[in-house]
């Protein structure tokens, strides 16, 4: 898109130059044609013939004042234009960049909090596991979170957490305890929604698990570094 209005512009520079061009190469040929002119043979005119070459003459003037007028029309028209193609354009850089943004290809950063798990050395304890902050991350999602990592792995539409063996992937990267969520969005609603009457961090608590959460005005967010691939859509 961006190319296609450098391209514009590049097109109207050059027609606005060629009716310059035009306009010059026709004034001053006119004006060379009075220069050129005998005055002594002007003078030995016939009344009728200087007043034909008169009408000539403002036939010639209101032709070139004509094109000159047209000209300045068509660089006004182009002007607006121009502007109009640059207010386009920033119209539509700022579309990329919350489209970007949604999609959780850029940095971000706001008010929020932060979650931070680990697993016990209690064996009797069962580890953290991708179900736990899966349930966590659709928690925040429904508290209205904008953006959301867990160890810096933003969290998209279609990030998968799975268990693989002892371990836990997020978007096809191993991850390992401690575990590092954050969140931006309001903290009010976001922490009670986690600790509130059936929150599931106070069931995890309960569990025997260490969870802490601290509510930051400035939550910085990464931005996510995969491919994103579709299935389905065409």
């Amino acid at each position: 898109m961006k190319e296609k209005l450098k391209k514009g512009k590049i097109t109207m520079i050059i027609i606005v130059g060629l009716v310059c061009f035009v306009l010059i190469l026709v004034m001053s040929m006119q004006f060379k044609v009075v220069k050129q002119t005998d005055i002594t043979s002007i003078e030995n005119m016939r009344e009728a013939e200087l007043r034909e070459e008169l009408a000539n003459w403002k036939e010639k003037y209101d032709e070139v004042d004509s094109k000159y007028n047209e000209t300045i029309e068509k660089l006004n028209e182009y002007k607006e234009t121009e502007k109009s193609n640059e207010e386009t354009e920033k119209v539509i850089d700022n579309e990329l960049e919350q489209v970007n943004m949604l999609l959780g290809k850029t940095d971000v950063q706001g008010k929020g909090i932060e979650i931070f798990l680990r697993d016990t050395e209690d064996e009797e304890v069962p580890k953290i596991n991708a179900d736990d902050l899966l349930v966590i991350v659709n928690a925040l999602k429904l508290a209205g979170a904008e953006a959301i990592s867990i160890n810096d792995q933003r969290i998209i539409n279609m990030t998968d957490i799975v268990n693989v063996d002892t371990y836990i992937k997020v978007n096809g990267n191993r991850i390992l305890s401690p575990y590092t969520i954050k969140a931006i969005g309001n903290q009010i609603y976001l922490e009670s929604e986690l600790i509130g009457n059936g929150g599931y961090v106070d069931t995890l608590r309960k569990s025997g698990h260490s969870i802490e959460i601290q509510k930051k005005d400035n939550v910085e967010i990464l931005k996510y570094n995969g491919e994103i691939k579709t299935k389905y859509i065409e």
